[in-house]
């Protein structure tokens, strides 16, 4: 499975931005995928999973409310809706799979920068 991040960029604090997430492969072994962020200085932090079905989202609570995960199964693509943007979104952010019947996240796609200026 290959995992194709994009979407990220320079945005003004309270702004919108939309990551996509493309699949390709064998994605037919995945069980979800989720975003993570790695901020400068911080640990890495799940932001948002979905299952690959595209069902059942979950949010960390410091993006609940602002962020929204979803997935459009004709083309395999996971996207993240982050609206109100705010500083402390700064990060990389990256897309990563679960495969089936497994524990942990064995897919990463490259990331993809988002800065939110104040």
């Amino acid at each position: 499975v290959q995992l194709q991040a994009s979407g990220g960029g320079l945005v003004q604090a309270g702004n919108s931005l939309r990551l996509s997430c493309a699949a390709s492969g064998r994605t037919f072994s995945l069980d979800s995928v989720a975003w993570f962020r790695r901020a400068p200085g911080k640990e890495r932090e799940e932001v948002a999973s979905i299952a690959w079905r595209g069902i059942n989202p979950s949010y960390a609570p410091s993006v609940k409310g602002r962020f929204t995960i979803s997935k459009n199964n004709a083309e395999d693509t996971v996207y993240l809706q982050m609206n109100s943007l705010k500083p402390e979104d700064t990060a990389v952010y990256y897309c990563a799979g679960r495969k089936g019947g497994t524990y942990g996240y064995s897919y990463w796609g490259q990331g993809t920068q988002v800065t939110v200026s104040s």
